[in-house]
């Protein structure tokens, strides 16, 4: 397999691991950190955590369309990533600093540096797959990168719980931060496998000059997304979902722009590529939830006590936490799990009735001041890429073994059942809320694992298949920027996936909301299956 693909290959992936391992390690704390009124936290109710999440990991994933654009127009691809890197991990350590300032310029940071790194590492890896002797590996080697990316997702967890529980929250962000900068260290190490790969390209007359691209939709999204802001009352459920959905639509109108002004070669790709992304948005509404939602579930619900013979190995790892029981003291905290604030708005700091032993048996509650031991909450948060991880490689042969029998299904097919299969996995939930009598008693932790298994198989069939194919689609002079839309319609449905958790509140029978997530992925599913024959005519067309 090793000569089957380029020397580039394992210089990106571990790149691109090291890149994930600050980035998801930030993300498996981030809400917990918001929401945390214990050991310096922000304090904030769940609401206003959730909205903050979607609202950041959308925000997050626009910024690849100006970074994509800078890259392939100007910037180059390596000096990008680089910029990229730099900048997201300043804004790891930032968060490390205390106050709401240095938070939000924090986050901020990493928004502007995951647009010139995560759109254009992928470009490059599909730039280095263009090689003839290698094209018809491209499927398979953005799978192995795809590993790389939850390798990192899975260790980052572990580190994040030891250094949160053992020392701070400051000492886990910063351990994000250096992982960014190991990965910038790497891709430089073997800057000299894709230097060939980092082409800039030559545009053609119906292509926008870069200023006039950023006039035509970064000032109107700052304008329209203010307006969104400052306009009396809530559309979308909170201010700032209206300003990122009013911001996004001028962004969203320059690709359909750029789709009617292309010429009759470009026409049809770029299409295909779009109505791809479209249907994409319910797929990440669904899977950020692990963040959000799950989270929730985890931290509440789920029965999280470990055995005793693997207490001690897991506090030497800095895996555990340990909530002390207080009976009779006021529980701070309403019937809807949201944290009970002074008449200042501050978050009350004697808290001691903690959300875990509000669901657990009586006959399991612990003695009057007695801790119980729990795995911690992050921990959760590397089920998934742990599935990426054993799933990838028998999946890949799965394809490999298709083809050879030449019933290797078309890559649209594939994004039909990634989300057919995203569906299920949200059904899994359904039964795990009848099993605990929603919620009234502790859940099994194996339901979370069996939940994330389904949609590990779904996602391994939908992200990077979408990857390859925005490679092998797009135009060549618009490959970074076309990169960059992927991210786009994984940035609105971040921000879906914060506002549709931002509701978990709202339903008494916690069934309803994932069989809304069921309903949503079903529907879309179908319209990519309406769509298939269509998508694979383009894709013959252009001989792929």
């Amino acid at each position: 397999m090793a000569k089957k693909h380029p020397k580039a290959l394992p210089y990106l992936f571990l790149s691109e691991m090291w890149e994930r391992f600050g980035f998801y390690l930030m993300l498996g704390i981030f809400f917990l950190y918001m929401t945390d009124t214990e050991r310096g936290g922000l304090g904030m109710d769940r609401k206003e955590a959730a909205d903050i999440f979607g609202t950041y990991i959308a925000l997050v994933y626009l910024t690849p369309f100006i970074g994509g654009l800078l890259a392939d127009r100007i910037l180059g691809y390596r000096l990008s990533i680089t910029i990229g890197g730099i900048l997201m991990g300043l804004g790891y350590i930032g968060l490390a600093l205390p106050g709401t300032t240095a938070f939000y310029v924090s986050l901020l940071t990493i928004c502007i540096g995951n647009g010139f790194f995560k759109p254009n590492i992928s470009t490059l890896l599909g730039n280095v797959y263009n090689d003839e002797k290698y094209k018809p590996y491209k499927d398979a080697g953005y799978n192995i990168f795809y590993m790389g990316i939850n390798i990192g997702a899975f260790i980052c967890n572990f580190f994040g719980a030891y250094l949160r529980n053992t020392f701070s929250w400051g000492a886990a962000f910063s351990a994000a931060g250096i992982g960014m900068f190991i990965g910038v260290i790497i891709f430089w190490i073997g800057s000299k496998h894709y230097k060939h790969a980092d082409v800039r390209k030559e545009t053609k007359s119906e292509d926008m000059p870069v200023v006039k691209i950023l006039g035509l939709t970064l000032l109107p999204a700052l304008i329209v997304g203010y307006i969104g802001w400052i306009i009396p009352g809530n559309i979308f459920g909170s201010d700032s979902t209206d300003a990122f959905i009013f911001g996004a639509l001028p962004v969203a109108g320059y690709y359909v722009s750029l789709m009617l002004r292309s010429n009759a070669e470009d026409k049809r790709p770029i299409s295909a590529l779009l109505a791809v992304f479209a249907v994409a948005i319910i797929f990440w509404a669904i899977f950020k939830q692990n963040g959000t939602a799950l989270t929730t579930w985890a931290e509440s619900y789920t029965d999280r006590e470990i055995p005793t013979m693997l207490v001690k190995p897991a506090k030497v790892l800095g895996m555990i936490q340990e909530p002390k029981f207080v009976k009779d003291s006021v529980p701070l905290v309403d019937e809807k799990f949201r944290v009970v604030r002074d008449a200042n708005n501050k978050p009350l700091k004697t808290f001691s009735y903690p959300l875990y032993f509000k669901n657990l048996a009586p006959e399991k509650l612990p003695a009057e001041g007695e801790k119980v031991t729990l795995v911690s909450t992050e921990l959760m948060q590397s089920i998934n890429p742990f599935w990426v991880i054993i799933l990838t490689p028998l999946i890949v042969l799965f394809w490999v073994f298709l083809k050879r029998k030449n019933k290797e299904p078309t890559t649209p097919y594939k994004i039909f059942y990634g989300l057919l299969i995203t569906a299920l996995s949200t059904l899994v939930m359904v039964v795990a809320t009848y099993m605990c009598y929603n919620g009234q008693e502790k859940s099994s932790m194996w339901w979370l694992v069996a939940s994330y298994g389904v949609i590990t198989v779904g996602e391994l069939c939908l992200s990077p298949m979408a990857l390859s194919l925005v490679s092998k689609l797009s135009p060549p002079r618009l490959t970074g920027l076309m990169m960059g839309g992927w991210f786009l319609s994984t940035s609105i449905g971040n921000k879906m996936s914060g506002v549709l958790a931002s509701l978990w509140d709202g339903y008494e029978n916690k069934a309803n909301f994932f069989l809304v997530n069921f309903i949503l992925a079903l529907i879309t599913s179908v319209i990519i299956l309406l769509m298939i024959r269509w998508l694979n005519k383009i894709m013959k067309e252009h001989g792929v």
